[in-house]
């Protein structure tokens, strides 16, 4: 017995669509849409048939919801023309006011079921459709009024397209009980829109891929927009998809400071992440772009996301300090961008760093802060799993990861509510503390997970001149509580295990 052929693919018209489906919709098949009202499924019916149009395809589009006139209402809002898509337009003859030949009026109202099935099978013999797109089934629904005979109908519609070859979206507004599961036994795959609201800032749409007979799909939820453009998807990143960039090997990335170099043994890897952790206003947003100018001063491109203040304070910041990140902001080599949570959804921000890194070969990413982001995640859960994808899949394409952490309070009890330190290769501690009757800085390298690093405690200042890092703090314990005690100065013992600091 031969093996059976993989059936040819059709575009869908949303290109993130196809790659979600592994290259297309199997064509000749009939498919459910469903999802409640305004989630997008009229617009991305409308570009399934434009994307029929373009291939050279005959395509129907039956509309029993809407009337012709707001169905290119919608369509001039997204800048399409539905000129040369045949319509049939299932409604009252009041809502039609234009009598084109390309529209076909009906009137439900006036007809049972099975007419109206006919006179929608008369209109599919007419065009021969390549794709059809039917919207909506809750009209056939109320027709039916019971669910053996709508079931019956839907079977019957299934045997007769069947033999056509005809690619069929149905749309439906999911009305009915949540239990109501007529259609997905009959349909060959099932798409379910989601539009989830928040308690503050733009609601998030997710599609799901419930089920497509005989074929694979990359499955989980995954965001959409739907905007001038149409629906857009973002499909959910997953790292074991894309093939290693890493070198033979391993290259260090310098942050520009001879001291903070020391401190991680020469360097942090390329394709590590590194985890900022420290209270608010202790320098964790100018350590991050710190490393970020310093790589776009070697003609790499670094990208910094800021959540937590605006783009323009960042710079003057930056400025102010001695950094001169203007020729690298013209050169494109430095980029910083505004994230504004309550208008992005997490899968929508995770999507645009990959395009970032396989379309610009950014070298280094910039996350300021994870408590912005967690912002636009529903649960902590979540958090953790999707930004461990983003990790993973960055460290394959040899980017520098770093995440700026802000943890509570200032001195003294310092502590996290969301904890990835297990995500981070590296772990950059910073705390405040108190000596000689001033607030001073102190960081340490607290974790590395491939090579040396120091053991020691160090002073930072922050001044004109930029980020300076100080001697181990030897004359003191319990720097990282806050409150030190001063001690005799005695220098840390040499070559222990993990010290970086030997000169």
């Amino acid at each position: 017995m031969s093996a059976l052929s993989e059936p040819s693919r059709i575009r869908t018209g949303v290109p993130s669509f196809d790659d979600i489906l592994v290259g297309g919709l199997p064509k000749g098949e009939i498919y459910l849409v469903e999802g409640d009202p305004g989630t997008g499924k009229t617009t991305l019916g409308m570009q399934f048939v434009l994307e029929g149009k373009r291939q050279g395809e005959r395509c129907l589009y039956v509309t029993l919801a809407e009337s012709k006139s707001e169905l290119e209402f919608g369509a001039q809002s997204h800048g399409w023309s539905l000129e040369g898509v045949p319509i049939a337009e299932f409604v009252p003859e009041e809502a039609s006011l234009n009598g084109e030949d390309q529209y076909t009026i009906f009137h439900p109202s006036e007809v049972e079921l099975a007419t109206t099935v006919k006179k929608l099978i008369a209109e599919i013999e007419r065009i021969n459709p390549e794709r059809l797109v039917i919207d909506s089934l809750t009209e056939f629904r109320l027709l039916a009024q019971d669910a053996i005979r709508y079931r019956r109908q839907l079977l019957a519609l299934k045997t007769y397209l069947a033999g056509r070859h005809t690619t069929v979206l149905l749309l439906d507004d999911r009305t009915s009980s949540s239990t109501d599961l007529q259609v997905h036994s009959v349909v060959h795959g099932v798409f379910r829109l989601e539009n989830l609201l928040r308690s503050y800032g733009v609601n998030r749409r997710r599609i799901e891929i419930v089920k497509i007979r005989g074929m694979a799909y990359r499955q989980g939820y995954h965001d959409y927009n739907v905007g001038r453009e149409g629906v857009v998807i973002h499909p959910r990143l997953v790292a074991a998809e894309h093939g290693s960039d890493l070198p033979e090997q391993q290259q260090l990335l310098s942050s520009g400071l001879a001291g903070l170099d020391s401190m991680f043994g020469g360097g942090i890897e390329r394709g590590s992440s590194t985890l900022i952790l420290g209270p608010t206003g202790v320098g964790k947003s100018l350590m991050a772009m710190q490393y970020a100018f310093a790589a776009a001063t070697r003609g790499e491109r670094a990208v910094l996301y800021s959540f937590d203040e605006a783009v323009r304070t960042a710079k003057a910041r930056a400025r102010g300090l001695g950094m001169k990140i203007d020729p690298e902001i013209k050169k494109q080599h430095l980029c910083l961008e505004q994230i504004d949570p309550a208008e992005l959804s997490p899968g929508e921000f995770v999507y645009r760093i990959k395009r970032e890194v396989e379309e610009e070969n950014t070298r280094v990413i910039v996350i300021d802060s994870l408590n912005g982001l967690r912002h636009s995640m529903s649960e902590e859960r979540d958090l953790s799993l999707q930004l461990h994808e983003l990790v993973v899949f960055l460290a394959h394409k040899n980017v520098a990861t770093f995440i700026v952490l802000t943890q509570h309070g200032l001195v003294g009890n310092v502590y996290e509510d969301i904890e990835i330190s297990y995500l981070a290769d590296t772990v950059l501690l910073m705390r405040f503390f108190e000596a000689g009757a001033s607030l001073r800085r102190a960081i340490s390298a607290l974790k590395k997970r491939s090579g040396a690093h120091e053991l020691t405690i160090r002073e930072l200042r922050i001044g004109p001149d930029g980020l300076h890092i100080g001697e181990p703090l030897t004359g003191f314990k319990g720097v990282l509580s806050g409150t030190p005690d001063f001690m005799e100065s005695q220098e840390l013992p040499r070559g222990e295990p993990g010290d970086g600091g030997k000169r």
